[in-house]
């Protein structure tokens, strides 16, 4: 009878299913002193009493189970991330290496000021060049993310437009829009109405010019838009939301698209964020480490997040001495070990760098587009940039949907792009390859994707059951999200 090696077993049980009584990670010779009990040495209070079901394993057990488990990971450094909207960008380890210069790493945020000045510069000089390739005149680095960042800057107009007798009552949102922007939006005290997007992906400007008032705060838009869209009509709508008074919040999450090409605040845009873990390659994944820097006109500065960044002479200093300013929305100063490797990124690119990053991203999504628009459904006939949508019409004829198609790349060796939004695309598929991928890489892909779409139409059935090869096959995902598993029982 032949045994197969624990080593390659296709899944790694729970630490809990290894556990044995009386198997220990650690042993220690005993004590040739008077034994003293614990508890006369040690603080009851630091003592922690036995945790029922705890896991019992030895050394090797207990390493080789979490070894195992790291090989699991899809991760930036192993392949291509083609999720949309979400720019999955390789992370320089450069940047990593410079965030763990000792004199950075290791500096409490309550550090005196005249013993922080190297760290100061290097949040004051993000700050600079974020302005000035937004041209936008203030900004705060506090925000953990976009999330955040949204909220943020709906409270500056908030503020503002209290400031000058009214909040108002509204927001507008196209249909397109991230689901964060109308939680950001209720959150902050508004009400939202939506406006639909027209028969090429943008936003309807008749629409917004019928639902534009006096009642209306602001205009949430992402720009280019989550179908990748650039909204060439810009001008218009700033001009329509600004004639009722009203004021433009912009979603930077898609910067990546325009940096070196376009400039927001020359777009007629009052407030954007950034977020740094997109566009400035900083570490993205996992819940975090996030930060959305939020950028804005001279005249929502007085209303951004406090203490700021400020230079007085040769010294840098934080400031908190600003009456209208809606308050700290983050512990410190924000994610301050991002802003090192965002600074190190625009550094190491340089403006002419920044540029060709967002020439080369916007020419892997088109190349992408061109060759899959055969195989694939493309609900708009628009020229896009940093992204490309399709959707799973053709492959739906036989049963397959954007869930298989997705399902069966983890066979091909690839992370699935983000499937099922923008909501507006039924079945949607969103690719965005960024600039950090080889053509080589993206051939790959391409190639695996038409592929598929062959499989789809011959032989469906290896889709509806993908994926094949992975170490847990198809999961029962309603299930997973109505009855989650969160802790063992013993």
């Amino acid at each position: 009878m032949t045994r197969t090696s624990v080593t390659f077993n296709l899944n790694e049980p729970l630490i809990f299913e290894k556990s044995a009584p009386g198997k220990s990670a650690y042993t220690l010779p005993k004590l040739d002193v008077e034994d003293v009990p614990v508890e006369e040495i040690l603080d009851s209070r630091y003592l922690r009493t036995e945790v029922q079901g705890f896991p019992e394993v030895s050394e090797v057990e207990l390493i080789r189970h979490y070894t195992r488990l790291s090989t699991w990971n899809y991760h930036i450094d192993l392949g291509m991330y083609p999720l949309g909207s979400c720019t999955m960008k390789y992370n320089p380890k450069l940047n990593e290496r410079v965030s763990r210069i000792p004199s950075i790493a290791l500096t409490h945020p309550l550090q005196e000021e005249q013993q922080s000045q190297g760290c100061l510069e290097i949040l004051f000089r993000l700050q600079e060049y974020l302005k000035e390739l937004t041209a936008m005149d203030a900004v705060s680095l506090q925000p953990a993310g976009g999330a955040q960042a949204e909220l943020t800057g709906i409270l500056m107009i908030r503020a503002y437009l209290t400031q000058k007798g009214s909040p108002r009552r509204f927001v507008l949102i196209p249909d397109s829009a991230h689901g964060t922007n109308p939680a950001s939006a209720v959150l902050a005290g508004y009400e939202v109405i939506s406006i639909p997007s027209d028969e090429k992906g943008r936003i309807d400007v008749k629409v917004l010019a019928e639902k534009m008032s006096e009642e209306v705060a602001c205009l949430m838009l992402t720009n280019p838009n989550t179908m990748g869209i650039f909204e060439t009509h810009i001008e218009e709508i700033a001009q329509i939301v600004h004639q009722k008074g009203g004021l433009i919040y912009m979603d930077g999450a898609n910067f990546n698209a325009l940096m070196g090409y376009a400039r927001p605040g020359e777009m007629g845009i009052d407030v954007l964020h950034l977020n740094l873990h997109k566009t400035f390659s900083t570490p993205h994944g996992g819940g975090g480490p996030g930060s959305g820097p939020v950028v804005c006109q001279q005249h929502l500065a007085p209303y951004l997040p406090m203490p700021r960044v400020e230079q007085e002479g040769e010294l840098y200093r934080f400031n908190s001495d600003h009456p209208e300013s809606i308050g700290r929305v983050h512990s410190f100063h924000g994610n301050f070990g991002m802003a090192v490797r965002a600074l190190c990124y625009i550094l190491s690119c340089g403006r002419e760098g920044l540029k060709e990053l967002s020439e080369m991203a916007v020419l892997s999504a088109n190349y992408i587009r061109r060759r899959l628009e055969e195989h694939y459904d493309l609900p708009y006939d628009t020229p896009v940039l940093h992204e490309v949508i399709f959707s799973d019409k053709r492959q739906n004829k036989k049963g397959v949907t954007t869930l298989d198609i997705a399902k069966r790349l983890i066979d091909y060796g690839f992370h699935p792009p983000t499937t099922y939004f923008p909501l507006i695309v039924q079945g949607a598929l969103m690719i965005e390859p960024t600039e950090s991928y080889s053509k080589e890489e993206l051939d790959a892909f391409i190639d695996a994707m038409i592929a598929i779409s062959h499989e789809a139409e011959e032989d469906p059935e290896k889709l509806t059951t993908a994926p094949a090869t992975a170490k847990l096959t198809r999961l029962d995902e309603v299930r997973a999200a109505r009855s989650p598993i969160l802790r063992w029982e013993p």
